[in-house]
């Protein structure tokens, strides 16, 4: 079966779930909606950078496409800085019949006791009404951080505490507001960045940690959050900008879901902007990795090395958040009406991606 879709941006996600999608044998490229009107109307080849036209133009208008009724719509827009905006378009899909597999909001991997009930149930009540589903996922919050670790408890005899980790440098990731104006890069080390505000981290990776409780079938008494940041020694440039001495150059952080007084599972990133920032900080296998530790009988470490064709495993990290959309079309279009978690699909694998 063929499944017709359409791609929600171009952007560092958007790109690469063009390219996937293209790929796919069971997929067909239906449409692609830009928000830029200097994209509109331009093969979506060239926008994706494939080097060649697909035959498909980009369109910023956004009711033709729903208007199509495609089976599924892979959503990559940006939604960190327009929550709302993000979740009344995934509910105009979901009300229209159109199923969609979405990188954000990244609280909707998995939202119950994370977010308030009045920030899901209209999408729910959408889902419902058009008998449609939507699925949030990527790479992180997502794979590396949900069936990984899950799949790891499955050869235990006692867990623990189940951490996951991203060690990334994430110098060459060429996204400025995510960087600056989200994370606090660049900034003085006593200006708070949104990320970091109270309980933004706790909501944004909270999803990451109930979920994982819910797979071991426990219920966590709280979720907390930690963080520290470093200073760069002297003015250096990234792919997004430059970084004075003395702003935030490095970050780590831990979202931590407690149950009986201890940490049972937790959320770590370690993000530097250079590899010899903060040394005493968790280090990568390879140029950048994500990390799974179950500690109980016996302990497992198990480090996912990320590397594109390009030798950048930044790039490696967006196409894996692209590709683990993507790939689960056919699961999403299949399954029930509603709001989809990682735990309400089947194993979705490369099926049909051999070349």
């Amino acid at each position: 079966m063929t499944y017709r879709v359409v791609s929600w941006s171009t952007g560092n996600v958007g790109r690469h779930a063009i390219a996937g999608i293209e790929a796919h044998p069971d997929l067909e490229l239906a449409g692609v909606w830009v928000s830029s009107p200097a994209k509109d109307g331009r093969d979506v080849g060239e926008l994706a950078g494939l080097g060649r036209e697909v035959g498909v133009r980009a369109t910023t208008d956004a009711e033709a496409l729903v208007a199509q009724r495609p089976d599924c719509i892979v959503h990559s827009a940006m939604a960190d800085h327009r929550l709302m905006e993000a979740i009344e378009d995934l509910q105009r899909f979901l009300r229209a019949g159109i199923n969609v597999v979405s990188s954000g909001p990244v609280f909707l991997q998995y939202p119950d006791g994370v977010v308030p009930d009045e920030m899901v149930v209209p999408l729910r009540q959408a889902a419902l009404e058009g008998r449609s589903s939507l699925w949030v996922n990527g790479i992180d919050p997502g794979f590396a951080n949900d069936w990984l670790p899950l799949v790891l408890t499955g050869i235990s005899e006692r867990v623990d505490e189940v951490r996951c980790l991203e060690i990334l440098n994430y110098a060459t990731y060429d996204q400025p507001m995510v960087l600056f104006d989200i994370m606090g890069f660049g900034h003085p080390l006593d200006d708070v960045p949104l990320l970091l505000q109270p309980g933004m981290l706790t909501t944004a990776w909270g999803s990451v940690v109930r979920q994982l409780a819910a797979g071991l079938d426990v219920e966590l008494d709280d979720v907390e959050q930690v963080y520290e940041r470093l200073p760069a020694p002297e003015t250096f440039g990234v792919a997004s900008g430059t970084i004075e001495a003395g702003t935030a150059a490095a970050l780590r952080f831990e979202v931590r879901g407690m149950r009986n007084g201890r940490a049972l599972v937790v959320l770590e990133h370690v993000t530097r902007l250079r590899d010899d920032l903060a040394p005493e900080w968790p280090q990568p296998a390879g140029s950048g990795c994500y990390r799974v530790m179950v500690t109980g009988e016996p302990n497992y470490t198990l480090d996912l090395q990320l590397l594109g064709s390009d030798g950048d495993h930044n790039t490696a990290g967006l196409k894996a958040t692209a590709m683990r959309l993507v790939n689960a079309v056919p699961a999403v279009v299949a399954a029930p009406p509603g709001l989809l978690t990682a735990l309400d699909l089947p194993l979705v694998t490369g099926r049909g991606l051999v070349g």
